[in-house]
């Protein structure tokens, strides 16, 4: 079987269910796919967010600094802004489960190489400079694996629901990453506090292998190649031009909505917010709050844990409360956020109430995320083109991610002032606190401004380019 094969979309089955099984049939496997894909989607964030947990320690540890740290974590980022572009207009072509089941363990596989870098750096010397290039390297392939993860699983939606259920379950989805972060945070955090850096990385690998395991088991590919009639058939919905264009076609559709690309610069500006508290946020609370390790995480825990009750909300809010309206829950979700993001870095607080400024934050945050980068995109593509749509509001965000990530850990560096020893440095965070700040006003402003001109009944028609109303 060669490699093509392999991964291209499976042929629908020379057997067919049986008339009277087949509602049950189609249920049982779109809930498995569903939650397998969302489940394992969680276990990608848990092999990408190792670095985060690990960078004080390593620090400390005198083994990589800040600077060096931010390029490392650039990598993956700028490395899966590529691959997340390219790989949503592959995946509209393949076989999801496959294709989603080898990002992860090949993810898994480098977390437990870096961790066995780090024991190798702990007992034998290790050069610094051999392990700075080492995890530069690694973590940059780690972000092309990563980038398998989010397009299958945002597909399996197109796939297997109708148009009237994909808001609600989009949602849901949406929140797999904070879950992910979650269980970073707190379990990985009390494995790095016991036993060291090195085995953070090799206990997320685990994670990443189970993984792996839940994708092969549980998720199907499409309801065709189980025997089944299409989604639009088995939910009567109606077929749209679009569905019997092929897809490159589509895909190219896409490329030219103006639209896409707002959505794409605004879900830039979101991802700046959200990655500089998810990786740096543990950071800032020891050195600029002098909070332990272990409470820092705890706090940025409560961010992640909060971030999934934000991306859960955001479609019950958009689909239920405002009957359909992006703009005004983008609005006070950007605002809340803001609000909240200013508490964060710019008071002191106890412990308590850190963790009700990263909460609250990441509610606000997780339901404009949700928005931006998800729904309002879903509003204005058509089905088959929803890797392709995800693939360029991917690669925008990410490679701003990424510049965020070395900004941050140079702005951090270039204002701290040194001591002997690393550990006991004092860090200015005035100036990357301005940053993150402006990113996150920008991130609601952009398109509740720009709505109006890339709202579905602005969409042009596929095939001659002209506007529809």
């Amino acid at each position: 079987m060669s490699l093509y094969s392999f991964y291209r979309i499976s042929k629908p089955s020379s057997g067919r269910v049986a008339e009277d099984k087949i509602q049950g049939t189609y249920k049982s496997l779109r809930n498995k796919t569903f939650w397998g894909a969302t489940a394992a989607y969680s276990l990608y964030y848990v092999c990408r967010m190792s670095l985060s947990v690990v960078k004080q320690p390593l620090i400390d540890s005198g083994a990589l600094s800040a600077g060096q740290l931010g390029i490392i974590g650039s990598a993956l980022l700028f490395v899966y802004a590529v691959g997340k572009f390219m790989n949503g207009f592959i995946a509209d072509y393949c076989n999801i489960r496959r294709f989603m089941a080898t990002g992860l363990l090949v993810s898994a596989l480098i977390n437990l190489l870096m961790g066995a870098m780090g024991l190798l750096y702990s007992t034998a010397g290790l050069s610094t400079i051999i392990l700075f290039i080492a995890f530069a390297v690694l973590w940059g392939i780690n972000g092309w694996m990563q980038s398998m993860g989010s397009p299958p699983g945002i597909i399996n939606l197109s796939r297997w629901f109708p148009l009237s259920k994909r808001g609600t379950f989009y949602s849901i989805f949406s929140a797999s990453p904070y879950v992910g972060e979650f269980l970073s945070f707190i379990i990985v955090g009390v494995v790095v506090s016991a036993f060291g850096w090195e085995y953070g990385f090799i206990f997320s690998s685990i994670g990443g292998l189970a993984g792996a395991a839940i994708i092969l088991i549980f998720m199907s590919d499409t309801p065709e190649s189980k025997g089944l009639p299409s989604v639009q058939v088995l939910s009567g919905e109606k077929m749209q031009k679009t569905d019997m264009m092929p897809t490159v076609q589509v895909q190219k559709y896409v490329l030219r909505h103006p639209g896409i690309w707002i959505i794409a610069a605004s879900s830039a500006f979101v991802y700046i917010a959200k990655y500089a508290i998810a990786g740096w946020g543990v950071l800032f609370l020891q050195k600029a709050k002098d909070f332990s390790l272990e409470n820092a995480t705890q706090i940025i825990a409560f961010s992640a844990a909060f971030g999934v009750v934000g991306t859960v909300l955001a479609g019950w809010l958009s689909d239920k409360v405002f009957r359909g309206d992006r703009v005004k829950p983008a609005i006070i979700s950007g605002i809340l956020s803001f609000i909240s993001m200013d508490l964060f870095l710019f008071t002191e607080g106890s412990y308590m109430m850190n963790i009700l400024y990263v909460s609250l934050f990441s509610l606000a945050i997780g339901v404009l995320y949700c928005i931006v980068a998800g729904l309002m995109a879903v509003d204005i593509v058509p089905r088959k083109a929803t890797g392709a749509a995800l693939g360029i509001v991917g690669i925008s965000s990410y490679v701003a991610a990424g510049i965020q990530d070395i900004a941050s850990g140079y702005l951090i560096q270039g204002y701290t002032k040194g001591a002997e020893d690393i550990s006991a440095a004092s860090y200015d965070f005035g100036p990357v606190s301005v940053f993150w700040l402006a990113a996150t006003l920008v991130a609601f402003v952009l398109p509740a401004i720009c709505w109006k001109k890339m709202k579905p009944e602005n969409n042009s028609d596929p095939e001659n380019g002209q506007t529809s109303n």
